[in-house]
């Protein structure tokens, strides 16, 4: 057989085992899967938040899958037997498509373990838990929490920084935004932007299409944060891991994406200057909220929390539904929502040592496609090798990548600086 031959039934074989992969997950749908219908609310509201919503195990058993949670575990098995007999052990894309049948069965039985411990459990397994430390000595995404709470107050009173009014409805923001994606993405990629009212968030992305939540207020800023985290990200990506001709499993992402596309969107908001305090505050209150959780908090006690920062009853609702979904109002939570904050630092570290030791080429590979951090490297050789092609649509941050490494020089110097040290040489001039 010639090497052209060989090379092509080789493409070939990676192509079938990865469209298997994509067709095998696409009936698993978390969230759907673990939300909490609307009469909850409604009957939460009414007690005026002094009873326990009344979820337990029986409620999600009467909520059954939209699949055969038994026959879809088996289907990935066999998929990943399939890989290590087609491609063999040691096949870089093969491991990272193990690694992937190996997440979505875990994935099933945490949402065959809804309403009870395991669920949570599972969800530590597969997103992480705010007692987990970035590295040995370091602090905990905890700490990070209470840390970034306490540079909030110390700012929250300045009338400089009060928010926007949000006087845009959501139609309005569906035009502004839809103008704006239309700009990144051209004529070539359709991303439709429209209103829902079966969305808990004020937007989500899909595919191709971003939602807007109907009854939602937005100000400009929102805007452009859901231009760069919806848009250039999510939507990006996954474009970009739709446009894969060998390796179409990156258009589809596992839990540990999750936290690499959040940690991506959230790094993007910051160098757009497209954040600000309110939604960092959001961010880090999500992180708080799993903490108490995890260390016993119920849901009213979760509710309280969000009460005494502000939240009126229906968003302290909605944010308190975010902690326990999947769950009981009195179990460990659902703690997908730390992928904001640790993705962010996990990101920002690996293009810190990027530009340190010069491998500015791995920075875009981020984008392309529904990424993991743990797979950067293979990413590269599989580039390398033409099984995947470089992202098509980057954002101009990442495109070119003079200003971020200028910065992220800046940066390495500065984190060998003690901010002790400066702020008691400081103390006598701010």
């Amino acid at each position: 057989m010639s090497r052209s031959k060989a090379n092509t039934e080789y493409r070939q074989t990676i192509r079938a085992l990865s469209d298997r992969l994509v067709e095998a997950q696409t009936p698993i749908r978390v969230l759907d899967a673990i939300k909490w219908d609307d009469n909850i609310r409604q009957g939460f509201l009414k007690a005026r938040g002094q009873k326990l919503p009344a979820v337990d195990r029986a409620y999600y058993q009467s909520r059954p899958l939209s699949f055969d949670a038994d026959e879809k575990k088996q289907q990935f098995q066999q998929i990943e037997r399939d890989i290590t007999r087609q491609l063999g052990q040691f096949s870089p894309v093969g491991q990272i498509m193990r690694r992937m049948c190996k997440e979505y069965r875990m994935v099933i039985r945490m949402l065959e373990a809804r309403g009870t411990a395991d669920f949570g459990l599972i969800s530590q397994e597969l997103y992480g838990s705010a007692s987990d430390a970035f590295h040995a000595g370091d602090p905990t995404l905890a700490d990070l929490g209470v840390m970034f709470s306490t540079y909030l107050d110390n700012i929250a009173d300045r009338s400089d920084l009060k928010d926007e009014p949000k006087t845009l409805t959501a139609s309005e923001a569906v035009a502004l935004l839809q103008g704006q994606l239309n700009g990144v993405f051209g004529d070539e990629a359709v991303v439709r932007v429209f209103e829902s009212d079966g969305i808990l968030a004020d937007a989500a992305a899909g595919a191709d299409y971003i939602k807007i939540r109907a009854d939602a207020l937005f100000n400009p800023r929102d805007i452009r944060a859901l231009a760069v985290h919806e848009g250039l990200v999510h939507v990006g990506t996954t474009l970009n891991g739709q446009n894969q001709p060998v390796c179409t499993f990156l258009a589809k992402g596992p839990p540990s994406s999750t936290i690499t596309q959040e940690g991506l969107a959230i790094l993007m908001e910051v160098i757009a200057f497209a954040s600000y305090p309110t939604r960092l505050r959001k961010l880090t209150n999500r992180t708080r909220a799993i903490h108490m959780a995890e260390e016993g908090a119920d849901f009213l006690q979760i509710f309280d929390f969000y009460r005494e920062q502000g939240y009126s009853a229906e968003d302290g609702y909605s944010n308190t539904i975010r902690v326990f979904r999947g769950s009981t109002p009195d179990g460990l939570p659902f703690t997908k929502d730390l992928s904001y904050l640790k993705g962010f630092i996990l990101i920002y570290n690996y293009i810190q040592l990027a530009v340190r030791k010069g491998r500015l080429e791995q920075i875009p590979l981020l984008f392309c496609g529904k990424a993991t951090l743990e797979d950067m490297r293979t990413l590269r050789q599989l580039v390398d090798e033409g099984l995947v092609v470089p992202p098509k649509y980057l954002p101009p941050q990442f495109s070119d990548l003079n200003a971020l490494s200028a910065w992220m020089c800046f940066s390495n110097f500065l984190n060998h600086l003690s901010l002790d040290r400066v702020e008691a040489d400081y103390a006598n001039i701010l």
